[in-house]
């Protein structure tokens, strides 16, 4: 029955793991341009995509492993959680890991660097001209890339020679849960822990700003999307408009085409106007085309139609992501003061909590849930989805900047390949960060031992198990600070919490970054949610103005019957008869 109930949890894990593919895919090809598409590109970047976040999704994996060995309603281990039986879960768990964790290193630093400088020493003339072989592209990338390579020994170096006391004094270090995760690691992991610890510094200083900007803006957007006018009925208006806009300049050339002074000073003004207005109409044509799919490909054309389809329920579920993002700030926020207040060793140790003291009730709703498998883990996943979603709702937003400038842009359906590198990069970091986030701030119980409880009652006879059949307020969640004998023969910790509690207490000074800037996320997340209830910022004024008529779409403001409309006419890909008959009266005109 055991190994049924594991081989389900993993079996599980890979259906999720190739539904993030999907969802990679989608992301890459939503995004990328569809002019000159790199095979290489494409497939590093869906790969990359779908390792980072099969990382952060295999913390339900690994709370649900480690307490399939116990009984929450009895504070037991189940008869054939033999010690030996949780060491063998517990080192599956930490090979998947550090495989994940490696890989994602290796993407970050070398494989993604190495294909960015592979597009770009790509010369078509050359290659035509056959004066470009494979090995000389490969050896044009791969000599830029030997930097990154060195950045990645040292890195490794550094953490494999670096100093720790085992042997610390104070601090609560005398207790069992620290002495393991000072000493419960050889070099090789040390240095991984240093290497993945300072990237996941790197990636909460980005997580900051683009994921608590994109958490704030994403449920505006999903409001804000639906357009009151239809995409077949803008082309429709637009070409009528257009069309009497450049009949009448010929009407005021005509008119003075034999005058030797030209164009009398009330026609020049006019005319002036007129090529302004054409301008525009021009430019709102051109949206007109790319929102009704003329020259995309087979499958941005269906993501268009499956975006017109939903888009009438994206009002509601905006409004309730509102909700839910309020929500998970405030258990954020709630964690945050209680390890600022409470935390056993506060600096020395990164902030470790040891014990919630003060309720949390998004890290309640995940405990709860984790007593029914899967239950939690579809939670989790859409917790996850809606963190990453909003990384690139804020990278697409903001923009990939260098201090005040920006370098790339990413739009849909106009992301150069050197921009969606980057991004993907960005990612990977920021997915490290999500990692520290969620499993430290929003549930910190579920991400360290889910719904484990152990027996606080005295034992009867030494080496047996505490019975709590008759005592069932004896029965408590598991924690760092348990001091029952009992607790240490039941309680299980999560892989993924002790390789976190491993960063934050040997190397502190991550530790302590990585908490105060959660503080800094939610204050982020705060100024851009209040400024977006009063205006929208203006972040991209380049991207404004050259898609100005995607505001011209005189949609945000319109009732909801024309929204509704609207959305039909997308879906189905024909203008209304009405707008039809309309169009037709102003040619007449």
């Amino acid at each position: 029955m055991a190994l049924i109930q594991i081989a389900l949890i993993w079996v599980v894990y890979g259906i999720v793991v190739a539904l993030l593919a999907l969802i990679a895919a989608i992301f890459v090809y939503t995004y990328q341009s569809p002019r000159d598409r790199s095979l290489t590109v494409t497939i590093v970047s869906i790969f990359a995509l779908t390792a980072l976040l099969a990382t952060v999704l295999l913390l339900p994996v690994d709370v649900a492993l480690v307490s399939s060995t116990t009984s929450s309603k009895l504070g037991q281990r189940k008869d054939w959680a033999t010690q030996q039986k949780v060491d063998d879960i517990l080192l599956t768990l930490k090979i998947v890991y550090y495989t994940l964790f490696s890989l994602d290193a290796l993407l970050c630093l070398v494989v993604i660097p190495f294909t960015y400088f592979w597009y770009e020493e790509y010369d078509e003339v050359a290659t035509e001209e056959g004066s470009q072989t494979i090995g000389k592209r490969f050896w044009g990338a791969f000599k830029y890339t030997i930097a990154f390579i060195l950045l990645v020994v040292i890195l490794f170096l550094i953490g494999f020679f670096v100093p720790v006391a085992n042997d610390r004094k104070g601090g609560h270090y005398d207790l069992d849960y620290f002495k393991h995760l000072l000493k419960g690691e050889n070099r090789g992991e040390r240095s991984l822990t240093f290497s993945l610890g300072l990237l996941m510094t790197i990636g909460t200083l980005i997580y900051v700003l683009y994921t608590a900007a994109g958490l704030a803006l994403l449920p505006v957007a999903m409001i804000k999307s639906a357009p009151a006018i239809s995409a077949p009925t803008l082309t429709a208006t637009t070409a009528s408009e257009l069309e009497r806009n450049r009949e009448r300049q010929r009407q005021l050339e005509g008119r003075n085409a034999g005058s030797e002074g030209g164009l009398p000073q009330k026609d020049r003004r006019e005319m002036d106007a007129l090529v302004r207005e054409e301008r525009t109409l021009v430019r709102r044509e051109r949206l007109a085309a790319e929102a009704s799919g003329e020259n995309q490909s087979f499958f941005m054309k269906a993501w268009m139609k499956t975006e017109a389809v939903f888009r009438p329920i994206k009002l509601i579920a905006g409004l309730l992501l509102i909700l839910v993002v309020i929500f998970i700030w405030v258990s954020m926020l709630l964690t945050g003061i209680d390890k600022a207040k409470n935390s056993i060793c506060k600096t020395h140790c990164g902030y470790v909590l040891g014990h919630n003291r003060i309720f949390n009730p998004m890290n309640w709703i995940f405990v709860k849930s984790a007593k029914v498998f899967p239950i939690d883990y579809v939670l989790f996943l859409l917790l996850v989805m809606l963190f990453f979603a909003s990384s690139v709702v804020g990278i697409a937003t903001v923009g990939i900047r260098f201090l005040w400038l920006k370098i790339f842009r990413i739009r849909q359906g106009h992301t150069s390949h050197q921009a969606l590198l980057m991004a993907t990069v960005m990612l990977m970091l920021i997915a490290l960060a999500i990692n520290y986030s969620i499993a430290m701030m929003v549930a910190p119980q579920y991400s360290h031992y889910g719904p484990q409880t152990f027996c606080d009652h005295p034992l009867r006879h030494a080496g047996e198990q505490p019975d709590c059949s008759d005592h069932p307020n004896h029965i408590v969640p598991c924690s760092e600070l348990a001091e029952n004998p009992a607790a240490k023969n039941v309680c299980t910790p999560s892989v993924i919490s002790t390789f976190l509690d491993r960063i934050t207490v040997n190397f502190s000074f991550f530790g302590v970054v990585d908490f105060w800037a959660q503080f800094v996320f939610l204050a982020v997340f705060l100024t851009v949610f209040i400024t977006l209830l009063f205006r929208t910022p203006k972040l991209d004024e380049f991207q404004q103005e050259q898609d100005a008529e995607e505001d011209e779409q005189e949609g945000l403001l319109a009732s909801t019957g024309r929204r509704f409309g609207a959305t039909w006419q997308d879906i189905t890909g024909s203008a209304g008869r009405k707008t039809s008959a309309q169009a037709e009266a102003n040619d007449e005109e």
